[in-house]
C-alpha cells in the first residue's frame, strides 16, 4: 500500500458461503468465456487460503547492480507483494513488486519474476525484470519506483503489463510489453495521448483490462471495437483503448449527473464517470481499487477489487484501514453499468502476516490463474508479503 497513499495492499479471503453459495457449473477448457457461476450467482467463490504454504513468497537478500545508483544493492530485502500472474509453459510466473531499504522511506520498488511448477512454490530470478533506468520514464519512476504490475496478453500472445510509475510525489499508470517476459518496452503514461494528455500527469493507477481467461491465458478482450480497462484507487473508473497502448478515459456525457459519491469527487477528476463507488457502512467505504484482470463472462464483467475501511463512516466490525476485498459484476454491453455487487467482503486480513507489516491488516488481491482445475487467487499481505488462496474449479459447495 505504499505508494504515498500506499496503495499495494493484499486482499485476504473470509468466504461468504451462507449468502452466496459457490459456483457450481465451470466452463469445460473448450469454452472462451468462463462460467464464474452456473446456477443463480455470478461471484466467484470459494477460496481458501493455502495455510500450510503461505506466505508464497518473502523478501531475499538477492543482489543487483542498479543502473542508476551505480552500485549493488539488495532490492527485495525489504518488502515483496502484489504480483501479477502469467501462465505459460504449465507454469505460472509471478511478476512481483519488490522494495530495497535505502532512498525513500518506503525503499524504491522493482519488479521481480519468479515461477512455480505447483503455484505454491516459486523460484525466483535473481535479478529484477523491470525497473527504474536511465531512460525517457526516469522521472516517472524514480526514487519511488515501479508498482503493482498487472499483466494481460494479446491474440498473438504478445504481453501488456500496467504498473504504477511513482516518483515519490504522484502515482502514474503506464504502461510496458513484453514477449518473453523477461525483456520489456516501456510506453509511458496510457493517457499521454488521450484529449492532450489532460489525465497523464494526475495520479493514477491500477490497470485491470477485461479480459477472457482462456485455458490459463488472460487474454485482453474487446467489446464493441474496443478495450476496456478499468483504472483508480479512490474510486473504480473506466477507460477504453485500440490498441492496449493509448487510453481514453470514459468521461460524464453532457448532462450526466454523476453519483454522489461518499467522500467527495477525486481532486482534479471531477468529469471522470465513476463506476465503482465507495458505500457508507460497508467495508468499501474509504476507496475502492481494481484487482487482477477484469473477467469477461456470460453474465459480464467480473471484477475484484480492493478496497479500504474507515470504521467511523463505513464497517464498524473492521479496523480502522483494513483492507477487504468484494466483488461487482458489469454489463458486459455497457462496461461502465454495474448491474450486481456483493454486500461484504469475500476475504479479509486475519492471519499474522497479513495484519501485521508494512502496512497493517491488508490482504491486496491482484493475480488470479486459471491452472491444473485450480483457480489461484494471489495477494500482497500488510504489503510485506505474498500469499495465495486456492480454489477447485469443480467444486460445488
Amino acid at each position: 500500500m505504499k505508494t504515498s497513499r500506499s496503495l499495494g495492499c493484499v486482499i485476504c479471503f473470509l468466504v461468504i458461503l451462507t449468502s452466496f453459495p459457490a459456483c457450481n457449473n465451470p466452463a469445460s477448457k473448450e469454452e472462451t468465456i468462463v462460467v464464474v457461476d452456473g446456477s443463480t450467482n455470478w461471484a466467484m467463490l470459494g477460496f481458501e487460503k493455502a495455510d500450510n504454504n503461505n506466505p508464497a513468497l518473502t523478501p531475499g537478500n538477492n543482489q543487483f547492480f542498479d543502473p542508476i545508483w551505480k552500485k549493488k544493492l539488495a532490492w527485495e530485502e525489504k518488502d515483496v507483494f502484489n504480483p501479477a500472474i502469467v501462465v505459460k509453459d504449465n507454469k505460472i510466473y509471478m511478476l512481483y513488486r519488490a522494495q530495497d531499504k535505502i532512498g525513500l522511506p518506503g525503499g524504491t520498488s522493482r519488479i521481480g519474476l519468479a515461477v512455480s511448477t505447483d503455484g505454491l512454490h516459486f523460484t525466483r530470478n535473481p535479478e529484477p525484470v523491470f525497473f527504474p533506468d536511465h531512460d525517457a520514464f526516469q522521472k516517472y519512476e524514480w526514487q519511488g519506483g515501479c508498482e503493482d504490475p498487472r499483466i494481460v496478453e494479446d491474440e498473438s500472445g504478445t504481453y501488456y503489463m500496467t504498473y504504477t510509475a511513482f516518483d515519490g510525489k504522484t502515482a502514474r499508470l503506464l504502461m510496458a510489453s513484453s514477449r518473453d517476459l523477461l525483456h520489456w518496452t516501456k510506453h509511458g503514461s496510457v493517457f499521454a495521448v488521450a484529449m492532450n494528455g489532460k489525465y497523464a500527469d494526475l495520479w493514477s493507477k491500477s490497470g485491470s483490462i477485461v479480459s477472457r481467461y482462456e485455458n490459463g491465458r488472460i487474454i485482453a478482450a474487446k467489446i464493441k471495437g474496443k478495450y476496456w480497462m478499468y483504472w483508480g484507487d479512490q474510486y473504480i473508473w473506466a477507460a477504453t483503448s485500440d490498441d492496449l497502448v493509448n487510453w481514453t478515459p470514459v468521461e460524464m456525457a453532457p448532462g450526466e449527473k454523476a453519483p454522489i459519491p461518499l467522500r467527495g469527487q477525486a481532486l482534479n477528476m471531477p468529469d471522470l464517470k465513476i463506476v465503482v463507488t465507495t458505500r457508507a457502512k460497508k467495508f468499501d467505504s474509504d476507496l475502492v481499487e481494481s484487482g487482477p484482470p477484469a473477467m469477461l463472462t456470460e453474465k459480464g464483467i467480473l471484477l475484484i477489487y480492493n478496497s479500504r475501511n474507515i470504521p467511523a463512516i463505513g464497517d464498524t466490525s473492521l479496523p480502522e484501514g483494513t483492507y477487504a476485498a468484494g466483488q461487482v459484476l458489469i454489463d458486459k454491453n455497457d462496461p461502465t453499468n454495474v448491474i450486481r455487487r456483493l454486500d461484504n467482503y469475500f476475504m479479509k486480513p486475519d492471519k499474522p502476516y497479513e495484519l501485521t507489516g508494512q502496512v497493517n491488516r491488508v490482504c491486496f488481491v491482484e493475480g488470479l490463474a486459471q491452472f491444473r482445475n485450480k483457480w489461484f487467487l494471489y495477494y500482497g499481505t500488510a504489503d510485506s508479503k505474498i500469499a495465495v488462496a486456492v480454489k477447485r474449479i469443480n467444486e460445488s459447495d
